[in-house]
């Protein structure tokens, strides 16, 4: 059988001036970034500093609910994701409420970073949590001091000036969708074989 024509993969190495990671916006991993738990996700920065960063994935969704996760919650369809590699066993949350949630954290654009449980629940009991409102992270993200910014020297992501609103509605929660709204050039991304050895 003959074998097909081999794919050049010079094709997908493109040219392009990279914007600097920071809080408030996205990273989006470049389709030749093989690690298994990093591979093709799209990440939302809420640190950046000299001490390093922190950011959750936002398109690696769970088919659970609030309440498979936080003891007396109600049953409320909300975005719960595998936020990363580290601390698995805690849980964040990003939300719109502000001073309805206590001891929030604000990140910019009215959106804000954890905060009281408790008033995160009775805002849940009063149906006032949404997709749109809240998201939940198992685990998180992270990088030391230039490690990010190393990694984007590397080639393995891609940052991007993203609307933080809309990564709170789940608008970039696929990688496909994320890297055609870099730009035309960058739509040959998405052609890139998973398996490259395979091809």
């Amino acid at each position: 059988m003959a074998k097909g024509k081999e794919i050049d993969i010079n094709l997908f190495d493109i040219k392009f001036k990279q914007i600097p990671p920071k809080s408030g916006r996205v990273l989006i991993a470049q389709p030749s970034l093989n690690d298994p738990f990093f591979k093709r996700t799209v990440i939302y920065l809420v640190e950046h500093d000299a001490n390093g960063c922190m950011g959750f994935i936002v398109n690696r969704k769970l088919n659970i609910s609030l309440s498979d996760i936080l003891v007396d919650f109600p049953d409320v369809d909300v975005n719960v994701s595998v936020g990363g590699p580290v601390s698995p066993e805690t849980i964040n949350f990003l939300h719109t409420f502000g001073d309805l949630i206590p001891n929030s954290y604000p990140l910019g654009n009215g959106i804000y970073m954890n905060g009281d449980i408790n008033a995160l629940k009775s805002l849940a009991i009063a149906g006032k949590v949404n997709a749109k409102n809240l998201r939940i992270f198992i685990g998180y993200s992270g990088w030391g001091p230039k490690q990010l910014e190393n990694e984007i020297k590397e080639k393995s992501w891609v940052a991007a000036n993203f609307a933080p609103t809309d990564v709170m509605k789940g608008v970039y929660d696929n990688w496909y969708f994320a890297v055609q709204q870099l730009g035309e050039k960058f739509k040959v991304w998405t052609i890139y074989p998973e398996n490259p050895s395979l091809n």
